[in-house]
């Protein structure tokens, strides 16, 4: 064969190989077949050197090439594990959710859903930010206090929801006081209604009610910002935020309103803006051909008893 052809033939056969290789996402472990107890002592190795992410790979492939394997079911939640400390969390999310999937009467079990909880809570954003993820932390740390509230793990998210809360409350917080710059006063009192009404034991609440209290000023119902300054100083009556509500109620005093007599108009005639003569209800008229000092009735029945004909139409 000439040597011209034989060299075309090779570089023919080594395109599909380049191929393969470039087709391979960058970081995965090429396949190469070792015993259970290699490949997990080799990622216990790379987890205790602090190289997450290899171990969280070679604990995957211990479920890979030895699926029915009792290393495989410990290799899914340290590959949850290594991922989580890796600050993967994504990935530490899905691996603990597809143990949980294949196995969820495990006794590891609590412990994959504080993973998904911690995943979640770990990507917490300041109050600026959108508050989708807080949101699923909070769902994942009740989940795990219902299905396991007498383990470790619970009394940790016990611990974890009450800061969730606070930073939620404190997102509807800096959306009340952004709408109460521009003095849209109904949608920021919105605002801090939520706070009281379902995150009242958090570090918000204070404010909440000191704000609520400018708010119903601003909309003139004294009653109401009286009332929101009364359950602050009750609760919180030593701090910085009762003592501007009450500042405000006293430059803002209630002027009490007389109670009105017996006939009195509430708006009396001829203020401005309000019709100057009330209008009367008319009466229906009586017919003219009506004898005096008789009622006029319509008479139903013509002659022979047949309808009459001059009904209403006709």
């Amino acid at each position: 064969m000439p040597r011209a052809l034989v060299v075309t033939l090779l570089a023919a056969l080594a395109l599909p190989v380049a191929g393969c290789a470039s087709s391979r996402t960058k970081g995965d472990l090429p396949y190469v077949a070792r015993d259970v107890g290699t490949l997990y002592s080799t990622a216990k190795n790379r987890l205790d050197q602090g190289r997450y992410k290899e171990a969280a790979q070679l604990f995957d492939e211990v479920e890979r090439q030895h699926p029915y394997s009792i290393w495989a079911r410990r290799a899914q939640i340290m590959s949850a594990f290594s991922y989580y400390l890796g600050r993967d969390y994504t990935a530490s999310i899905a691996s603990a959710q597809r143990f949980l999937a294949v196995h969820p009467g495990n006794h590891d079990a609590p412990y994959a859903y504080y993973l998904i909880a911690l995943g979640y809570y770990e990507q917490i954003t300041d109050v600026t930010r959108d508050q989708k993820i807080t949101r699923q932390a909070l769902d994942s740390l009740g989940e795990l206090m219902r299905r396991y509230p007498n383990t470790r793990y619970a009394s940790d998210a016990r611990l974890k929801v009450d800061l969730v809360n606070d930073h939620l409350a404190g997102k509807e917080m800096e959306i009340g006081r952004f709408y109460e710059t521009r003095r849209q006063w109904l949608a920021a009192s919105g605002r801090y209604r939520t706070v009281i009404d379902q995150y009242q034991q958090t570090t918000h609440t204070p404010e909440a009610l000191m704000r609520l209290t400018e708010a119903y000023l601003a909309l003139g119902v004294p009653v109401e910002a009286e009332k929101s300054a009364a359950v602050l100083g009750r609760n919180y009556p030593g701090t910085d935020w009762y003592k501007h509500a009450y500042d405000l109620l006293q430059k803002h005093p209630m002027t009490p309103v007389a109670p009105l007599k017996p006939g009195e108009q509430p708006v009396p005639v001829g203020t401005k803006g309000t019709p100057s003569v009330s209008v009367e209800v008319d009466q229906q008229p009586t017919s003219s051909s009506a004898p005096a000092g008789r009622e006029a009735r319509p008479n139903p029945v013509g002659s022979g008893g047949q309808p009459s004909n001059t009904g209403p139409g006709i």
